[in-house]
Parts: C-alpha cells; structure tokens; sequence
C-alpha cells in the first residue's frame, strides 16, 4: 500500500498575526501537522498543493519550513496564487522535488516516487494575478514525462482545471484548461489530479480521469451556488485528504479531519451478546 496526504492553502502568516484578521491559520496549520503525525499508518509523503503564504513574506515561509520540518516523510511543495515560484524557489530551495532543479528556472515543476505512486507537480502561479496558468512549455514537459512510464501517477497542481460551480473561484481558476486536457487524456495511468484554491472538498471529472479539491487546513469557501455570490470564507472543520494506492492499482481518496472528535468507540448490540474485547467489562 501506497499513501499520500494532501494538505493545501495553508495560508501562513508572520507569527502573531491572523490572517483576514480571525483566521489563526498558523494554529491550524500546526494542529494539521499533529494530525499527520499522529494517523495510525505513516504516509509515504505529503504534497502540499499551493498557498503555503499568505503574502508570499520570507517570514512565512520560515514557519512553513519549521512546521513542516516536522514531518519525519518527504514534503514536496507547490506554489499558489498567494506564493511565487521565485520566493519558493528561494526560501525553500532544499525541499525535495525543489532542490533537484536547475536553477533560476521560472515554473517549479518536477516528478518524484512515492511507494508505488508517481507524482507529478506543476506550478500554476502567474505573478501578481490570482487565476493560474500552466504555460506550453509546462504542459509540452507534462506530456513528455507521462509518456516515460504507465507508472500510477497523479498530477498535483494549485488551480483546478474544472469549474467547480463557486463563481467568484472558477473566475480565478485555470486559464488554459485544454491544453492541459489534451495532454492528460492521453495517458490512462494518470488516476488523479490534486488542487487547492477553492478551500474546500470537491470531486469532480476531467480529461477522462478524476479531478480532487482538498480543503484548505484552516478556513473554508462558503458554499454559495449563486452566478453573484460574494467572496466569503467560515469555519466548517479543516481537513486533508488521503490518497491510497491498494495492491490492486486502484487509487481510493479520503477525507480526514484535522480536529479531534469523541472516539473510536466499539460496535456494539444491546442484546446480551458479549463481543470479543469485552470480556471482563
């Protein structure tokens, strides 16, 4: 078995401050890695799909370089709208799937192996703009490297490629979607594609494989179907995802909750029947 997490949209800040002032998105980022550390079976690695800032400030990629530092797996990082592909390079040039590429290259993008899974990362940044784009040469590289194994692979990328039905974050989502189809839906062994952006859990199809939307650790798009609904966030619970390839091939994807809850209790049935673990209770 192969797992994977995914985090996405930390949206760190220099220490002391809230992000739009109420969200302590540093709290929860690190209740995010505690929870990480404490699932029952060790991912392989973690990806981090964008938006690890949130003003893209050297501070806040210290404190992402600390907290994730924590993890005793291999982290591999995307840049989001709210990061840049030259801070991250920067700030965490040693990170792995960062630290093989040349440097001074634009786009922060790589393959890695974890277990028997292949990923993929891309970078959707576009400077000083908050919609994302993948570029020709971007997608060109994509095509070529799924063409170099049937390998299980997942693409990780921040902007998701397919419209989600929240207005005002599809308005900033992906630009150029076909080309980016075009070279998927030519290699069946591409069995997922992981974004953020949108802070909140969404799956979907695209380019003959599926399409999954983590939500963010921290706080979470108001779900509002409305073509004129305005920008807003809440505090519904922050999650992640886990992707897990069975011996099989077949990649399954769940959502784990960050907080702590009541449990795990035991099943039981209130009819005198003694089930095994409850002897002597």
């Amino acid at each position: 078995m192969t797992l994977l997490a995914q985090i996405t949209d930390l949206h760190l800040r220099p220490r002391g401050l809230a992000c739009y002032r109420v969200s302590d998105t540093n709290m929860f980022a690190e209740r995010a890695v505690h929870a990480l550390l404490a699932l029952p079976q060790r991912p392989d690695a973690v990806i981090v799909t964008g938006d690890l800032t949130d003003r893209d400030d050297p501070r806040e990629y210290a404190l992402a370089r600390t907290l994730l530092g924590r993890l005793p797996m291999p982290v591999y990082v995307l840049p989001g709208n709210h990061d840049s592909s030259a801070g991250m390079r920067q700030s965490l040039h040693d990170f792995p799937g960062i630290v093989d590429l040349e440097p001074d290259q634009g786009k922060i993008h790589y393959t890695v192996d974890a277990g028997d899974l292949r990923i993929v990362g891309l970078d959707t940044h576009v400077p000083g703009q908050p919609y994302g784009e993948l570029g020709s040469a971007q997608i060109s590289w994509l095509d070529r490297v799924l063409g170099e194994t049937e390998r299980p692979t997942v693409i990780a990328l921040h902007h998701p490629p397919a419209a989600t039905g929240i207005t005002h974050m599809d308005d900033i989502g992906l630009r150029d979607t076909e080309a980016f189809a075009a070279a998927v839906s030519r290699h069946a062994h591409v069995q997922r594609i992981l974004c953020g952006h949108v802070h909140r859990p969404i799956v979907t199809s695209f380019a003959g494989t599926i399409m999954t939307l983590a939500p963010s650790t921290a706080h979470q798009i108001a779900l509002d179907f409305s073509p004129t609904a305005p920008a807003m966030f809440n505090f519904e619970p922050p999650a992640y995802f886990l992707h897990q390839l069975g011996e099989g091939g077949t990649l399954t994807t769940h959502l784990a909750y960050i907080e702590h809850f009541p449990g795990p209790h035991h099943f039981f049935a209130d009819d005198g029947v003694t089930w095994p673990g409850d002897e002597g209770a």
